[in-house]
């Protein structure tokens, strides 16, 4: 499958929620496997959404400390525990900033074929799995950070 680019910070996509997948066919096969060739061509790269390739799909990959794989139209359940890490976005290369989210989650939805999956996560790949189920509804990591944080992270970008 051909890597895509990775769409800006500024492109109003990433600000758009994800329509749903209701049908799972040869096209979204091809989506998830465009996002898998994507997120593995960078160095770095622990998972992509729909969005960041201009595809206002609910799907996410995620390739992390040997586990990897996908998930479409993901519901996740986050655990009380929080830990505070940097975190950064490809749409906003080279800028890390700590970011609180849960330490655990359990993500749920289904698989390129329909099928149910279930993921479920610790420390850095809970966090990837955050961020990129974020991306599918409008949200970028900078909303959660607090205002002063947000606001210089927005100067170092434009």
């Amino acid at each position: 499958m051909a890597v895509q680019p990775i769409r800006p910070f500024s492109d109003p996509v990433l600000r758009t929620v994800s329509e749903p997948v209701t049908t799972f066919d040869r096209a979204l096969r091809g989506l998830v496997k465009s996002l898998q060739a994507t997120m593995r061509a960078g160095a770095g790269r622990a998972g992509l959404a729909a969005p960041q390739i201009g595809v206002p799909l609910r799907v996410v990959v995620y390739e992390l400390d040997g586990k990897s794989g996908h998930l479409v139209n993901p519901r996740l359940e986050l655990s009380e525990r929080k830990i505070v890490a940097d975190e950064a976005c490809l749409s906003a290369p080279g800028r890390w900033w700590p970011l609180e989210r849960s330490y655990m989650v359990t993500a749920r939805g289904r698989d390129m074929f329909g099928k149910p999956a279930t993921v479920r996560a610790l420390g850095m790949l809970a966090r990837v799995l955050q961020h990129e189920a974020d991306h599918l509804d409008g949200t970028l990591f900078v909303d959660h950070l607090p205002e002063e944080d947000r606001e210089r992270f927005l100067d170092s970008i434009s």
